[in-house]
């Protein structure tokens, strides 16, 4: 079919299928697959990927497999193939989700879809099951324009489906399968939808993506609590230290500052406005935004480290105490063009040299992620923008991304002449990783069009 073709039949397909989205969504919502078995049971992950996998033959895949991985995770990988000379594309998502925290943040329950005000609520209905269902609409949409549901060459490209089992833990079991098994994920272009718009409305891709190094710093001054009447004074304070410590990771700007690490940076691509984005990150009035540089600098083009947490006694019920010992779990996010693992060692350093007092330190790092940037010469990223401009009526801006997704370095090492797209359902209002997540139908709507619309260009080129 030529590119300047009519495509509403793609567009009415798409349309019809939503309630059939909505479905596949409150299904999926409802299996727990907290890829940790200190959060959830372990049976919820498995559950969920044998689901997807029907969910994929009731498709038209012929070809599906679960993959165990070396963290333990369950990776659903579907196979089939496209007309003669058709490309091979790879469609990843992932089925585990964040925990849901504290449930009394909710406004519904976060295993159950639930729509106020016309969006769908629940713990993954963005990141990433409204993703996964995103691929599934598109491809049926695609199937019942060919006037089947697919499989045995009805698709215009060869496919690859690839759903992951624990890519919000960090552990790379998908990453390690990738590297041992590089065959079944070979593909000309590879769809990663794990990302999504930069406002509601405005078709967006993402090329740049942070790299990640978490470390846990653990400080001792005594060998046990002590009365802070009695010994207050000289006695060293271990979470004193700890807070001396972390306060030198930002300047007064409110710059991060790692010695040895640039911070320089700028970014080119499409700007990000302080008032939306104070707004998107629910900065309280009279609260000022951190960093001397611009708001998208700051988010994709220059490193910074953050405070994930700190282990100390509660103020509820403590006591009048010395406390001996404190840690915190320091996050250090590092733009495309810097080694992630380098930086993790100047992290590592700049803490161990920066404890007062003689005071005992030990920093351990704990997960490590590359950044990447994508490629945007290529004719499926071109592809890509005409089939986003048509769904959404406006044109694909490029973005960069904060969260790590080791996949997509694996990926790019792996099969470094694939292009790779990163696209998604979310959007700022979906409140992914927190209470109340959750996706707006439109925005899943529209993508799914795009994508279906993308896929039926590239099978046309062929």
């Amino acid at each position: 079919m030529p590119e300047n073709a009519d495509h509403a039949d793609l567009e009415h397909a798409v349309d019809t299928l939503m309630p059939q989205a909505r479905a596949d969504l409150a299904r999926l919502v409802a299996f727990r697959s907290v890829a940790g078995a200190e959060v959830e049971a372990v049976s919820e992950c498995r559950s969920a990927a044998e689901h997807v996998a029907d969910l994929l033959r009731e498709l038209g895949i012929g070809d599906v497999r679960l993959l165990e991985t070396v963290d333990g995770s369950i990776a659903v990988v579907g196979r089939t193939e496209g007309p003669p000379g058709a490309p091979r594309v790879l469609l990843y998502s992932h089925y585990d989700v964040q925990p849901v925290g504290n449930l009394d943040a909710w406004g519904s329950d976060p295993w159950t879809l639930t729509e106020r005000e016309g969006r769908w609520y629940a713990r993954g209905a963005a990141d990433c099951k409204g993703n996964l269902v995103m691929h599934l609409t598109a491809l049926r949409a695609l199937g019942a324009t060919n006037g089947s549901m697919g499989g045995g060459g009805d698709w215009p490209v060869a496919l690859t489906i690839v759903c992951e089992g624990s890519e919000e833990m960090s552990t790379g079991g998908l990453v390690a399968l990738v590297g041992s098994d590089p065959g079944t994920f070979v593909a000309d272009v590879v769809v990663v939808a794990d990302s999504g718009n930069v406002e509601a409305g405005m078709p967006t891709v993402t090329t740049s993506l942070r790299g990640t190094g978490s470390v846990l710093v653990t400080v001792r001054t005594l060998q046990g609590p002590v009365h802070s009447g009695a010994m207050g004074g000289p006695a060293p304070d271990a979470l004193a230290a700890l807070v001396h410590v972390l306060a030198t990771l930002r300047d007064d700007a409110g710059n991060t500052v790692v010695s040895g690490l640039d911070a320089s940076g700028s970014w080119t691509g499409a700007a990000y406005p302080a008032e939306r984005f104070r707004s998107d990150a629910g900065v309280l009035e009279g609260v000022g935004l951190l960093g001397t540089g611009s708001i998208a600098d700051s988010l994709w083009a220059r490193p910074v480290a953050t405070i994930l947490a700190i282990d100390a006694p509660s103020v509820q019920g403590a006591s009048a105490s010395i406390q001996p010992e404190a840690r915190a779990l320091v996050n250090l996010r590092v733009p495309p063009g810097v080694d992630a693992a380098a930086a993790q060692q100047l992290l590592v350093a700049h803490l161990e040299s920066a404890v007062p007092w003689g005071t005992h330190i030990t920093v351990e790092p704990k997960t490590l992620g590359q950044p990447f940037a994508a490629r945007t010469d290529g004719p499926a990223f071109a592809a890509l923008g005409v089939a986003m401009e048509e769904a959404f009526g406006s044109p694909m801006v490029e973005t960069g991304q904060g969260g790590a997704i080791p996949l997509c370095t694996a990926l790019s090492e792996a099969h470094p002449d694939a292009e790779i797209l990163l696209i998604g359902v979310e959007e700022p209002a979906c409140r992914i990783h927190a209470p109340d997540e959750s996706v707006s139908p439109d925005e899943l709507r529209r993508t799914a069009f795009a994508e279906a619309l993308f896929l039926r260009a590239l099978g046309s080129r062929s």
